[in-house]
């Protein structure tokens, strides 16, 4: 059985143009699954569609075998407490420290223990590279060390599944690597991701399988060596040989 069934999930904004059209992904425990594609493709869509943020208009959504009833507040809360997101936004909050911010969350809504929580956040952040930032507030940390924060923060939450989108985009060039090099931490530990990226290499890297979307529809899927080194669609070649700068 797969942790997470998408099964033909079709969504759009305000109920003009499809943004997602009959979408079917599937994703075992402790898999890596990168969703790539031009902008416009889809791929944030459907993560905001996973979390409730985006009510889907038909097809399903599976976790663990059991069915997600998106107009359901009740199914929508459990599937919110087995799946955490990180957006391109940081989306901090301002007044509080970096270990306020990961601990609010756990704590408020939660209901968990303060000091058994705050042992798990100073954990967490020490293992994304900011065990001396603990009382840093977000205007004294640079933009890759909030996306750090804001991954600990996801991660506070014991998600079954973390989604990431776009983690990287709103980050300086030379930012980009301490996040990156915080997945890859997440994926050693064999974290269940599914994640949309532009940052190629990383993909290649770590996914145990690479989606490719278009025009809100799934084109192709493989593995990561197969897509990149032998796509077989058309539309996946050449997005491939434009992204990697020749074609295969």
């Amino acid at each position: 059985m797969h942790q997470l069934e998408i099964d033909r999930l079709t969504a759009s904004y305000d109920g003009k143009e499809q943004v997602l059209v009959d979408v079917s992904i599937q994703v075992a425990k402790g898999e890596i699954v990168s969703l790539i594609g031009p902008s416009g493709s889809g791929k944030s869509s459907l993560l905001r569609s996973l979390m409730g943020l985006l009510v889907p208009q038909s097809g399903e959504v599976m976790l663990d075998g059991e069915k997600v009833d998106y107009t359901n507040r009740k199914s929508v809360k459990a599937l919110r407490e087995r799946l955490a997101i990180v957006f391109q936004q940081y989306n901090l909050f301002q007044n509080m420290d970096a270990l306020r911010n990961v601990t609010v969350a756990p704590v408020k809504v939660r209901k968990r223990n303060a000091r058994e929580v705050e042992e798990e956040a100073t954990a967490l952040l020490r293992k994304v590279g900011l065990g001396d930032k603990l009382h840093a507030y977000p205007d004294e940390l640079s933009g890759g060390q909030q996306q750090r924060v804001a991954i600990a923060r996801a991660l506070a939450l014991k998600p079954d599944i973390l989604l990431l989108d776009e983690v990287t985009s709103a980050l300086d060039p030379e930012l980009v690597s301490e996040v990156l090099d915080a997945i890859r931490i997440l994926a050693a530990d064999g974290m269940t991701m599914l994640m949309v990226s532009h940052e190629m290499a990383l993909v290649r890297e770590i996914s145990t399988r690479v989606v490719m979307m278009d025009r809100g529809r799934v084109i192709e899927e493989g593995s990561a060596e197969r897509i990149f080194d032998n796509p077989r669609t058309r539309r996946c070649q050449a997005f491939v040989g434009k992204i990697l700068g020749h074609r295969p």
